[in-house]
């Protein structure tokens, strides 16, 4: 059901004529909206934009038409006014299923509600609630309560051999010994009058050889020690201390010595590459725009982590799109340039020719393009798949995913194309909208 004419907030279409106007028109009158306003953004001025006081600006995104809505920024930035934006040519080849689906969607944005089903399910009864009944719910001891004692007796012996044993704790073996035979007074006199077998004296103590360090090197001495007649706890006559056994104590080589005496360490340790070759890569296609500016608008501004947004655009104007994402977010937003290192809370627009490279002193973007998973260190990098992004890459992050990349995708309203970051979601990855990716991004990166 539609809103009426008085209810429908008004709507200013900015499109230029032709076939994505056409159905954007479409949509918007489907969907209950009132449009006071239909423009070519290269030939509307800001003050009738304000003059016909519009609620909701629709806005065909496309290349030609980026300088005009910075030329209309004034007016589009109004905190009472709503701003939705869709891409000219998917808006353009929209039809069938989809161009219905994207109709629930405006109209839900429109009239603010939250149901976007089709017509006829809009109204499905829900399942019928639990009645909820005052007092305690029924415990098994009540069933027992009038049961004599011997009940309780013969059910715990019943019940016994199928309780789960302790395997931690076992019974010591003197406990699991039988019992001792008690012996009478009688028994135990004849035990002591039965003849004890003779213990044999014990051996001699072999002699051992005390290594004793001379002047001339003379073989040790072999001195018995079962012989105590001359041990003495102090000798009257005076102390003499006995001769340091150098053969007791080796003394390393001197190479080996300057070894020991280095420090040494089993992993050198680079202070520089501490925060290792980390960095966030934003995967985007069509309907990526807005996905890409939701999720940095969620980003805070301390941010850890470099993010590289990787977003196809037909016209190349990679300008432009940086001067967008700037306004949604308070991290610096920057065009990708060659030898450019990369730093900790930034975000690099990457055209389609610029790379990213290892260096010593981190990473940084250079001349060709390249895979850049292969560039990032997992366990300190994220990949988000979003609206668009390219099926072709669904196995490689999956992959990045396995060596202990944070991994996940846009799925749920307003992703156009949700076809890569679907098959994360069934592989397992995390996926929601922008804003919660966002919130999920920035938690593991402060971690």
């Amino acid at each position: 059901m539609h809103a009426t004419d008085d209810t429908a907030k008004p709507v200013a279409l900015l499109a230029r004529a032709g076939a994505a106007r056409d159905r954007l028109r479409e949509a918007l009158v489907a969907a209950g909206g009132r449009i006071v306003l239909e423009e070519d953004p290269n030939q509307l001025e800001p003050s009738a934009l304000a003059a016909a006081a519009p609620q909701v600006v629709l806005v065909a995104l496309e290349p030609a038409v980026e300088d005009a809505l910075e030329r209309l920024e004034s007016v589009l930035e109004t905190p009472e006014l709503s701003l939705l934006f869709e891409e000219a040519e998917l808006a353009a080849r929209r039809e069938g299923w989809e161009a219905q689906r994207w109709i629930r969607h405006l109209a839900a944005k429109l009239q603010g509600h939250g149901n976007v089903l089709p017509p006829g399910l809009e109204h499905e009864e829900a399942e019928p609630a639990i009645a909820l009944e005052p007092g305690m719910p029924p415990r098994p001891a009540d069933g027992h309560v009038d049961a004599p004692l011997q009940f309780h007796l013969d059910e715990a012996q019943v019940q016994a051999y199928d309780l789960p044993a302790d395997e931690i704790y076992e019974a010591p073996a003197r406990a699991l010994a039988p019992r001792p035979e008690v012996l009478s007074f009688e028994e135990l006199i004849a035990g002591a009058a039965q003849p004890v077998a003779a213990v044999p004296p014990p051996l001699p103590a072999e002699p051992v050889v005390v290594p004793v360090a001379t002047e001339s090197e003379a073989e040790p001495a072999k001195v018995p020690l079962g012989d105590f007649s001359s041990w003495s706890l102090l000798e009257d006559d005076g102390y003499e201390a006995a001769p340091a056994a150098a053969s007791a104590v080796q003394v390393p080589p001197p190479a080996l010595a300057s070894l020991l005496n280095s420090e040494l360490s089993l992993v050198e340790i680079d202070e520089g590459a501490a925060e290792g070759n980390g960095a966030v890569l934003l995967i985007a296609g069509i309907g990526g725009p807005d996905a890409v500016r939701r999720v940095l608008a969620g980003l805070p501004e301390d941010f850890a982590r470099p993010v590289l947004v990787q977003l196809r655009l037909d016209g190349g104007r990679y300008a432009n799109l940086v001067k967008q994402m700037a306004r949604a977010t308070p991290l610096p937003v920057t065009l990708a340039d060659p030898g450019q290192n990369l730093v900790p809370g930034d975000v690099y627009i990457l055209p389609d020719v610029i790379g990213v490279e290892s260096s010593t002193e981190g990473l940084r973007f250079c001349a060709e393009a390249n895979d850049l998973l292969e560039a990032l260190q997992p366990d300190r990098s994220a990949v988000l798949m979003l609206s668009g992004a390219d099926v072709a890459l669904v196995a490689p992050v999956l992959e990045f995913a396995g060596k202990g990349g944070w991994v996940a995708g846009q799925i749920g309203e307003g992703c156009y194309d949700p076809a890569a970051a679907s098959q994360l979601a069934v592989a397992g990855m995390r996926a929601g909208d922008p804003e919660y990716l966002a919130a999920e991004l920035a938690v593991h990166c402060a971690a």
